[in-house]
Order: structure tokens, then C-alpha cells, then sequence
């Protein structure tokens, strides 16, 4: 299963848009997972235009999207369970924070620093942030991130978008 993933996409100030190689990523993707900061509901039906959307709300979303969306959630793909958050937190410990927030996950989604990061513990268990595709603040590049999930096993990558 193909996972398209992305973060802190602040779509609604402005004339932002989303970039078309991640539209590209987003309808072929078999599931969407956005870490939040949609910001506004017509944003989440954006993305539910491109396929099946699982995604949670994050510091910036109104009142809407806080109401419509998880501050966090598990998702099961192919034998591998999959958290999503917003904010991870602090750098320090941040590994081992989301494999207790998430007990039993095989990896963390999450992203609010709109800095790409991906973190794996020696047993496997991994921490991914797929940066932004729209706001890249102190990030090199705009970024989105691809996921293959295999019988249990999880398989992230970083896209640069431009």
C-alpha cells in the first residue's frame, strides 16, 4: 500500500496552492495522511477530492476542522500500525515520547515544525515528519513524504517539490 503524506499545508492564507507533483503523489497514493494544520474545512474536501484522506487537526485549524478531526489517531495498513499527530514536541526524547503516546505503533506521522525529520529506533520503530509542501519556513525545500507499507513493515521517503 502507497501512502502520500503531508503536513502543515496552511492552505487558506493567501494564494497558496498546492504544488502539482504532490497532487500528482496525493491521487495516485492508495490512502492520504495529513498531520495537521489544514487550516480550514474545504482544504480537508481539497484532499478528499484526491482519494480517501485519514487525517488529524493541528494548532492553526479553526474551530471546524477541530470539531471534524482527531487531535491523534492509530491507523492499521497491511499489518502495520501507524500513529498521526500534529506536534511531536520538543527535539529531546522526541523517539521515545511518541512510542509512549503511541504504544504498540510501528511508526509516528507527525509535523508542526515543517522540518523534514525521519528518526528509527533500533527495534524498528521509526518517527517521520514530511516537512511542508506549501510553507517551508527555515526547511531547505518545500517536501512531502511517501510511505510503503508491506506485511507490517514500513517504508518512508522524503520528496523534494521543487
Amino acid at each position: 500500500m502507497e501512502l502520500a503524506i503531508i503536513s502543515d499545508t496552511h492552505i487558506a492564507r493567501g494564494e497558496r496552492r498546492l504544488p502539482e507533483e504532490c497532487i500528482a503523489r496525493l491521487r495516485n497514493a492508495d490512502l492520504i495522511l495529513h498531520a495537521g494544520d489544514l487550516v480550514t474545512l474545504p482544504v480537508l474536501a481539497e484532499l478528499q477530492g484526491y482519494g480517501e484522506v485519514v487525517a488529524v487537526h493541528g494548532n492553526v485549524d479553526d474551530l471546524h476542522v477541530r470539531q471534524v478531526l482527531p487531535e491523534r489517531r492509530v491507523l492499521e495498513v497491511d499489518g502495520a500500525r501507524i500513529g498521526v499527530v500534529h506536534d511531536a514536541g520538543a527535539g529531546s526524547g522526541r523517539l521515545s515520547r511518541m512510542r509512549t503516546l503511541f504504544p504498540g505503533a510501528d511508526a509516528v506521522v507527525f509535523g508542526h515544525s515543517h522540518i523534514p525529520l525521519h528518526e528509527r529506533a533500533e527495534d524498528g520503530f521509526q518517527i517521520f515528519n514530511p516537512g511542508s509542501p506549501t510553507e517551508r519556513r527555515r526547511a531547505p525545500r518545500h517536501t512531502m513524504g511517501m510511505a510503503t507499507v508491506r506485511a507490517g513493515n514500513v517504508a518512508f521517503e522524503l520528496l523534494a517539490l521543487d
